[in-house]
């Protein structure tokens, strides 16, 4: 069991409170920063966030709208911003950052332009010294079960194994088991890619299959997902673990997934913009559908999954032509690479 820490989360969406909450619990100070100010007032007179609704939040857990505030003495510092947000946000906190701070990223996305994800977005804008002991944390972990204290499992990976066990043993609790890795790389783009393929299972339930669709749909999807990442340096073994196929299986398959959700929705025959506009909650995939069909051009990987969700998502191609596109495409053998 870990000593209290002084501990800084960034980003007051759902997950990042739910970690909040759960590090609040186990006996850590926990400051949350928030770029909402009414969101921080609900922690911190209601203790209550409304991203994640019908959640009582320790009374300890304090939330403020100055980020220096927040980051400053910290020895843990949880990256919890939107991925699109995350590197104006740290670059901002940078200059209050402890000296030996733990860095924890927990956001899953692939930066739109640079085509990074969190880990190379931080080494542009954190020291050296920092990203030393960096950690991205990923899984399969609904905010909502976590925050309930639903028995989970996920992975943390670290530049070195010394800042993976340290991250390990201040996240792990009775009801939230972590496990370590060194694929920093695998473990950040399961995150990622995975969000791609939630929203073509939520397309295909929308319309209206069942689970022969499901199962193939994840089947085929971790494929592409395992050939991106050993194409840009990963280890396949990581897509077969809790940050690939724990958490592709999770966000493909359950209904509090905002991904999932947003495909279902466009399978229905709703619109994109529709679907946003009546949104609080980022669902990373759309975005992120952009950003691995020009990575899996720019490493000749065939995504064929990831190619029809784009033309969906930004080309406003029908969800039944696109599912059609992928059943009739050249019959070939079951290869992974």
């Amino acid at each position: 069991m870990s000593a209290s820490l002084p501990i800084a989360v960034v980003g007051a969406g759902a997950w990042g409170t739910a970690l909040a909450a759960l590090l609040a619990k186990k006996g850590h100070t926990v400051t949350m920063w928030s770029y909402e100010p009414e969101i921080a007032e609900s922690i911190n007179q209601r203790h209550q966030n409304p991203y994640l609704s019908d959640v009582s939040l320790p009374e300890e857990l304090r939330a403020e709208t100055e980020l220096a505030l927040a980051v400053r003495g910290a020895s843990v510092v949880l990256s919890a911003s939107p991925s699109q947000f995350v590197r104006p946000v740290m670059a901002e906190a940078a200059g209050n950052l402890a000296d030996g701070a733990l860095i924890v990223s927990a956001s899953k996305g692939i930066e739109l332009g640079s085509l990074l994800c969190m880990d190379k977005v931080l080494d542009g804008v954190l020291s050296h010294a920092h990203m030393q002991r960096f950690c991205a944390l990923s899984g399969p972990s609904f905010a909502k079960e976590v925050a309930a204290g639903s028995p989970t499992a996920v992975v943390v990976a670290g530049r070195t194994e010394e800042a993976a066990e340290q991250a390990q043993d201040i996240f792990q609790t009775s009801y939230f088991r972590v496990y370590t890795n060194t694929d920093v790389a695998g473990v950040e783009l399961g995150g990622a890619l995975k969000n791609v393929m939630a929203l073509a299972a939520g397309i295909t339930v929308g319309l209206g299959y069942g689970h022969n669709t499901m199962a193939a749909l994840i089947t085929r999807g971790l494929a592409e997902m395992t050939r991106l990442g050993v194409a840009m340096g990963s280890e396949a073994a990581t897509f077969s673990g809790l940050a690939g196929m724990g958490d592709l299986v999770l966000t493909c398959t359950g209904a509090l997934s905002r991904n999932r959700t947003v495909g279902l929705r466009l399978g229905q025959g709703e619109s994109l913009a529709e679907i946003l506009a009546d949104m609080t909650a980022v669902a990373e995939g759309v975005k992120t559908a952009a950003a691995v069909n020009e990575l899996a051009a720019r490493h000749g990987v065939e995504m064929p999954i990831v190619e029809q969700v784009y033309q969906i998502v930004n080309e406003d191609k029908n969800p039944a032509d696109a599912l059609k596109a992928l059943m009739l495409r050249d019959p070939k053998p079951e290869d992974w690479k």
